[in-house]
C-alpha cells in the first residue's frame, strides 16, 4: 500500500525546544524505583520486581495501539473494551473445538479468531474517523460500548456465564509462560518501534498527526494511514486479550476493563503527544514502567485502590498538562 499520492514528502518541520520527553520518563522511572526501594521493604527484590514486569506486558501492548492512534491526533477509547470481546471470541471459539483441549487446532482458531476481532474493531474505527470524518472520541466511545455488551451477550448466549473455562493447554501458556509472554512482547514492542521509526508510514503517521491538512497537500493519502493506525490500535488490543487470557486461564468480557487510564497515562507520561505528531515506542515503555513500579509500590504500602488510582491520576494530569505546555511552546517557535 502506498502512503504517498502526489510524491511530497508530507512532513512539517517540528517545532524547537519540546525537550526529551524519554529522559523526562526515564528519570520518572529512577526516582519511583529509588523512592520505593528506600521506604518499601521487599519492593527491590528480585521475584517482585519480575511480577511488576510480567504484569505490565498486557498493558504495554494496549499503549504501542494507543501510542500509533495518539500520534495520528486521534484517540481509542474501546481498545479496552475490545480486550474483553477479543477474549470471548476466543473463548467461544476454542471451547467449540471439540477434542483439542491441550491440542494445536484449538489453539491457531482461537489465535486466528481473536486477531481477525482485533483487527475488524480496528478497522471500524478506522474507517468512521478517516473516511466519514466523524470524532475519534464518540465514534471509539461507542464502539467501546458496543464491544463491552456484545462481549457479554455472547459469553452468557454461547456458554451461559460470563467466564469461560477449560480453554487449550498450548494457548494458556502463551500468556501463562512468563518467558514466552516476554517474548512475544518484546518482539511485538520491536517490531512496532521499527514500523514507526523506520518506515514511510511511520513518517507519514507522524506527518498526519502533525499537520493532517499539510500531510493531504503534500501528496499523503490521509484516510488510508488513519485506517491502517487504528487498524494497528485494534490488532495490539488482541495481542493483549491474548496474553491477559493465558495469564488468568479464562476468557470474560471483564478482561482490561479497568485499564483505560493506565493505557492512555502510560502514553501521555511517555511523552506522546495528546496533540498528535509526536510519540515512541521507547517512551511509551518506560511510561508504562512508571506506571507499573508506583502501581506495585503503593501496593505494597497497603493503600486502597481508590487511593492507588488518585495518585494515579494526578500523575497523568501532571503529565497532560507538560504536553499543553509543550505544544504552545512549540506553536510559539
Amino acid at each position: 500500500m502506498s502512503w504517498v499520492g502526489g510524491g511530497g514528502k508530507g512532513e512539517g518541520k517540528r517545532g524547537k525546544g519540546e525537550g526529551n520527553p524519554g529522559a523526562v520518563a526515564l528519570a520518572l522511572n529512577v526516582g519511583a524505583f529509588l523512592t520505593f526501594a528506600l521506604l518499601v521493604p521487599g519492593f527491590a527484590t528480585g521475584p517482585n520486581l519480575e511480577t511488576v514486569v510480567i504484569s505490565a506486558l498486557p498493558l504495554f501492548l494496549l499503549a504501542v495501539g494507543q501510542t500509533f492512534v495518539l500520534i495520528s491526533a486521534g484517540i481509542d477509547l474501546s481498545s479496552t473494551a475490545v480486550v474483553g470481546l477479543v477474549s470471548v471470541v476466543g473463548g467461544v471459539v476454542m471451547s467449540a473445538e471439540e477434542g483439542t483441549q491441550g491440542g494445536t487446532l484449538g489453539t491457531l482458531t482461537g489465535l486466528a479468531a481473536m486477531l481477525a476481532t482485533g483487527v475488524a474493531a480496528g478497522a471500524v474505527n478506522g474507517a468512521c474517523v478517516g473516511w466519514l470524518r466523524m470524532p475519534a472520541f464518540m465514534v471509539t466511545l461507542t464502539l467501546g460500548m458496543f464491544a463491552g455488551g456484545l462481549a457479554v451477550w455472547l459469553a452468557r448466549t454461547v456458554a451461559a456465564t460470563e467466564t469461560l473455562y477449560g480453554l487449550p493447554s498450548q494457548f494458556l501458556q502463551i500468556g501463562g509462560d512468563a518467558g514466552i509472554a516476554l517474548a512475544l512482547t518484546a518482539a511485538l514492542g520491536i517490531a512496532a518501534h521499527g514500523l514507526l521509526s523506520g518506515t514511510l508510514f511511520g513518517r507519514a503517521l507522524q506527518s498526519v498527526g502533525y499537520n493532517a491538512r499539510v500531510a493531504l497537500v503534500s501528496g499523503l493519502r490521509v484516510q488510508r494511514v488513519i485506517l491502517a493506525t487504528y487498524v494497528l490500535g485494534g490488532l495490539f488490543a488482541a495481542f493483549a486479550a491474548v496474553l491477559l487470557t493465558g495469564r488468568l486461564e479464562t476468557a470474560s468480557p471483564t478482561h482490561g476493563r479497568q485499564l483505560l487510564l493506565d493505557v492512555i497515562g502510560a502514553t501521555v507520561i511517555g511523552g506522546t503527544s495528546l496533540s498528535g505528531g509526536r510519540g515512541r515506542i521507547g517512551w511509551t515503555a518506560l511510561g508504562v514502567l512508571f506506571l507499573a513500579l508506583v502501581g506495585n509500590g503503593l501496593t505494597l504500602m497497603n493503600l486502597s485502590d481508590f487511593a492507588i488510582t488518585i495518585v494515579k491520576g494526578l500523575v497523568i494530569l501532571a503529565a497532560a498538562l507538560l504536553d499543553a505546555w509543550r505544544v504552545r511552546r512549540r506553536g510559539r517557535s
